[in-house]
């Protein structure tokens, strides 16, 4: 039976994938290269002969090089791999849509296949949609954010699976963010798409580590188990930089964004603009509402792909640019608590977004009582040492 055949393969998987630190002197970062994908010869066997769903965007790509690439979907399908649905995140399947816009089913238009949306009213797969699928392959490049949904849509593939008996690979990438951990652990009642699971803002996980806690922890309904096949990264360490050579999503451009979004994502839950609808999204920040005195950067947001309505569109917003700033290895919360600090109306700074990204109602609190960023950030600190300790089962590489 397929499904013992995969739990008894899958420890076989996991001893003859796991990586070693990498040594590279001249670059010190991570060879495309080494991403699970890339590692045919350690699951094609896996998918032959089977009825394959793909959950994918445009991140899922096998590396010919350090700079080109080939979708993982054509390369299976040019192996004779029988896909047969595309399981597409937010952002949709070629990663164009805007964040939170509703994603419809269609079909690819390139191959035909069909694509399931995994984000708008179904984040789920339904039973009709996992019919005749044998296997499930989940190859989503992930950013480190407990906000940034993919590992959300995780969570429901792997509950779907469980369900229905499929067995789910997970090829691995890496972690930009995977550096540090940080932010407030979420508290249950405010779970929501933005932050399922008891983590902290960043995580610092690799997706198939988040996929190994989700299971070992029990998070699935009624603690069911998925019935995981990991194929890890060669030659990967958490020490080493890695430069993301495609864009995870349409407002995460480039790697000093990725860098930035943990600590500027909170501004999504404020009427502060975090750079959506300019060519520096997730780089600088600003609202009509800031002291011009203060804040000397002025940009005007206006409609672009991936940003049809951004926030304060087409007026003149005063702010900082952060491109310059150097790379953090930490939350930064000066930039918040100073917009707060220097916005016209404080009654109008926070929306009902703010705390489901903060995953607690304390941190809105503790910014409007004049807290410091240092008094906020001791509150996380026994929380963040029980988490380190939770995730020791679930990692694959060297920390």
């Amino acid at each position: 039976m397929i499904l013992k055949w995969f739990k008894n393969t899958v420890y076989f998987i996991l001893l003859a994938c796991i990586s070693c630190t990498a040594q590279d002197d001249e670059t010190n970062s991570f060879s495309s290269l080494g991403v699970a994908a890339n590692r045919t010869e350690t699951y094609l066997s896996l998918l032959e002969n089977k009825n394959v769903g793909i959950v994918g965007n445009q991140t899922s790509v096998i590396f010919t090089s350090e700079t080109d690439y080939v979708h993982l979907v054509d390369s299976l399908l040019s192996r004779d791999i029988e896909v047969q649905k595309v399981f597409a995140p937010e952002h949709g399947f070629r990663g164009t849509a805007d964040a939170g816009e509703l994603i419809k089913d269609g079909l690819d238009a390139k191959t035909g296949i069909p694509i399931i949306s995994l984000y708008g009213s179904q984040k789920k797969p339904s039973l009709k949609d996992l019919e005749g699928i044998d296997i499930m392959v989940f190859d989503i490049q992930d950013v480190g954010a407990r906000f940034y949904t993919y590992i959300s849509s995780l969570h429901y593939i792997m509950e779907a699976c469980a369900e229905q008996n499929i067995p789910l690979l997970v090829l691995d990438r890496p972690n930009p963010n995977g550096h540090y951990i940080d932010g407030p652990v979420l508290e249950d009642e405010f779970k929501s798409f933005v932050g399922m699971h008891p983590v902290p803002v960043v995580h610092g996980l690799t997706i198939a580590e988040y996929a190994k806690m989700i299971n070992g922890e029990g998070w699935l309904a009624n603690g069911i188990q998925c019935d995981l096949v990991i194929i890890s990264m060669r030659d990967y360490s958490l020490q080493l930089s890695y430069d993301l050579p495609i864009k995870p999503s349409p407002n995460l451009p480039n790697a000093k964004s990725i860098n930035l979004y943990p600590s500027l994502c909170f501004f999504e839950g404020t009427n502060v603009n975090a750079g959506r609808g300019t060519s520096m999204q997730f780089q600088v920040f600003g609202s009509p509402f800031l002291d011009a005195s203060i804040f000397d950067f002025e940009f005007t947001p206006t409609s672009s792909e991936g940003a049809k309505y951004p926030k304060h569109e087409n007026e003149l917003c005063y702010g900082r640019n952060l491109q310059n700033q150097s790379d953090l290895d930490h939350l930064n919360l000066d930039w918040l608590l100073q917009a707060y600090r220097h916005t016209q109306d404080q009654a109008l700074f926070f929306n009902d977004f703010f705390n489901k990204l903060a995953g607690n109602a304390s941190l809105q609190e503790q910014i409007q009582q004049g807290t410091t960023a240092q008094e906020i950030r001791k509150n996380w600190e026994s929380d963040l040492k029980s988490y380190k300790k939770k995730i020791n089962p679930y990692l694959l590489y060297i920390r």
